[in-house]
């Protein structure tokens, strides 16, 4: 029985942790706060391991906050003049 009360201890021990992440889990998916946690931490991952690829995130979602310029109702667009020369 020695021999086996490391293992059993080990065993418990895990078991108690996956149960309180699964409570965690189900707590988390009800109140909806998933989102921004995972987020974040995926943007802390990318930011410290793959830096080009964090800063084209960042360019991706400034492209995407802009906005286009709207056509006016009537159809009619101003158009800026050509150079001269």
């Amino acid at each position: 029985m020695d021999v086996l009360l490391p293992y059993l201890v080990t065993a418990g021990c895990l078991a108690v942790v996956l149960g309180l992440f699964t409570r965690l889990a189900r707590r988390v998916r009800r109140r909806g706060t998933a989102g921004a946690g995972l987020v974040a931490a995926l943007a802390s991952y990318e930011e410290a391991f793959r830096t080009t690829s964090h800063a084209a995130y960042h360019e991706i979602q400034a492209q995407a906050r802009r906005r286009a310029p709207a056509d006016s109702p009537d159809g009619w667009r101003r158009r800026r003049p050509r150079g001269r020369g």
